[in-house]
């Protein structure tokens, strides 16, 4: 990363469902976090995802729940919850526009798989995204060719390591009562048993 980044604030917006959060985010996060020199990541659980037909299993208020406690003792970490109080379709293009006019000056950093960014074209108004924030793309299994993608002259790719561990898993396990033990951290793994989340085999494979 250049090192006129480290001459001002850096936030880095980690956006996702979250349903639920796992080890995963967290290791991509950190690695971001700090292979770029960022001082935070804000983790922004969505409302509803317009690339995802389906609304997540569990409700806005438990995933933020979850969030939070997942990202609980790195100071490097923060949730908001902008976008489920904003409610509807959650676009990336309305959060990346309000931190920008909340925080003048600052540069924003937008966190995405390289999946996400093979689809980032298709996103709501992607000229605008890039006009204020870089693009830290990081890799994900079974994707190739997403570097030579259009807006691959905004951004910045992160060769962070690849974690094989995915939501859907993860609510499969516990509709089956098998463990996720060491898949998300403790604090959430509490909250997922002790609010009987997931509770109920999911008909689908989301994310």
């Amino acid at each position: 990363m250049n090192q006129s980044h480290k001459r001002k604030t850096q936030i880095g917006i980690f956006g996702g469902s979250f349903d639920p959060p796992h080890l995963g985010h967290l290791i991509v996060a950190e690695y971001v976090r700090t292979e770029c020199g960022l001082k935070n990541i804000l983790f922004v659980p969505a409302s509803q995802s317009p690339h995802k037909l389906n609304v997540p299993i569990a409700s806005a208020s438990d995933r933020v729940a979850m969030t939070r406690r997942a990202v609980k003792g790195n100071r490097g970490f923060a949730v908001s919850d902008r976008e489920v109080r904003r409610g509807g379709i959650s676009y990336t293009v309305d959060t990346v526009n309000a931190l920008a006019a909340e925080n003048p000056g600052a540069e924003l950093f937008l966190i995405l798989g390289a999946d996400s960014f093979t689809d980032f074209s298709t996103w709501k108004s992607p000229d605008s995204i890039v006009s204020k924030a870089t693009l830290l793309v990081y890799p994900r299994i079974g994707i190739s060719g997403f570097k030579n993608q259009k807006y691959a002259r905004h951004a910045e790719f992160i060769p962070a390591p690849q974690i094989q561990i995915s939501s859907s898993v993860i609510r499969r396990r516990v509709a089956t009562g098998k463990s996720i033990r060491y898949l998300v951290p403790e604090p959430v793994e509490h909250y997922i048993l002790s609010h009987g989340l997931y509770s109920q085999k999911p008909k689908d494979g989301r994310d």
